[in-house]
């Protein structure tokens, strides 16, 4: 940030001689302000565009003058520390792009109500407004829908079927050779959805391993909570995978299975599907976030630029709160521990 003095000095160095030289004054000044190199060009385009749009006259005095107030908030940036080759750099392709065509297409999938995809193609929930939120700040439109299976989230993505996927990835050392992450919006320990009063007294992962005769239900991926699930012990034949949520939990309540494991916010009010949760407290925590093409790595970082502050202010909450999502709490105390894919995985990105 530039101090008073700096402030004070650049913005009384010239006197304004037109309405035109004005414009071009006040639109430098307001850069001046915040001393944000990456408004400076936007001010200066929009300078341009008022005095044209108001026909009002340039002289040669007001470009000189407006020059020379230029070069003083070039000295300020470079007294600042910014780097003016950085910022002469081109912007993400992919930004580039949705800039362009004014349109995100991002993969979600059918998981309400963090996120849920309408007939009509209308996208709602926590996750979407959070990444609406998000894209808001960039200055980019809201995200087009794509609805899309898991298992088929990251295989688009990397086939340009869609610019990123919004669906929420566990984040895993195999998934981070191949995409990067954004910072993680959901975290959560493993949870065992069972049938009200828990009549197989099943408290962790651990203890299906020691019992040959309890079946579970998980979705697919071998790098996540089916992953843990292995290497707590628990056989292959023990696990039937289902293609999504709704399925494992139906596989439960119909009693072809003894529980469903997930994580444990996973279905936010089990008692409304006939199930609770018991939570594996001896399970690592896993977190979920948006997932981007490694080319993508500089739009993945203007993503968290927004996304972060966004988490850290209790936004959160407030979106579990208006969607009626219990454990809002919970979920902010988690993700308080990990801000970054690499906190999750050490090898990502």
């Amino acid at each position: 940030m530039a101090t008073n003095f700096e402030r004070a000095t650049a913005s009384n160095y010239f006197v304004k001689s037109s309405p035109a030289q004005g414009i071009l004054e006040e639109n430098i000044n307001s850069v001046l302000v915040s001393i944000s190199p990456k408004l400076v060009l936007a001010h200066l385009e929009g300078s341009v565009r008022q005095i044209y749009q108001s026909k009002l006259i340039l002289t040669g005095g007001d470009v000189m003058r407006a020059t020379r107030k230029f070069s003083l908030l070039v000295l300020l940036l470079t007294l600042t520390g910014y780097s003016f080759p950085a910022f002469a750099q081109d912007e993400s392709p992919l930004l580039a792009s949705v800039r362009k065509t004014g349109k995100i297409s991002v993969a979600l999938a059918s998981l309400p109500p963090y996120m849920n995809v309408s007939p009509n193609g209308e996208a709602t929930g926590s996750s979407v407004d959070l990444q609406n939120m998000v894209l808001k700040g960039m200055g980019l439109p809201a995200l087009t829908p794509r609805l899309t299976g898991w298992e088929s989230l990251i295989p688009g993505l990397q086939a340009g079927q869609f610019d990123y996927v919004g669906a929420g990835v566990n984040i895993t050392e195999v998934r981070c050779k191949l995409v990067v992450f954004s910072a993680p919006y959901y975290a959560a320990q493993t949870g065992l959805y069972v049938l009200p009063g828990n009549p197989k007294h099943l408290t962790s992962l651990a203890d299906v391993a020691r019992r040959p005769d309890i079946k579970v239900a998980a979705t697919p991926g071998l790098d996540g909570y089916q992953g843990y699930a292995l290497k707590q012990g628990v056989k292959p034949e023990q696990i039937s995978v289902v293609t999504d949520i709704q399925a494992g939990a139906a596989m439960v309540t119909g009693g072809r299975v003894d529980a469903f494991f997930l994580g444990q916010f996973s279905i936010p009010i089990p008692k409304k599907v006939g199930l609770e949760v018991v939570v594996d407290e001896q399970s690592p925590v896993i977190a979920s976030a948006a997932v981007f093409r490694k080319e993508d790595v500089r739009f993945r970082d203007a993503f968290n630029e927004q996304l972060v502050p966004l988490i850290r202010s209790g936004t959160i909450q407030k979106l579990y709160e208006k969607y009626g999502i219990p454990n809002g709490d919970a979920l902010a105390k988690l993700l308080a521990k990990i801000t970054k894919a690499n906190d999750v995985e050490p090898s990502c990105e």
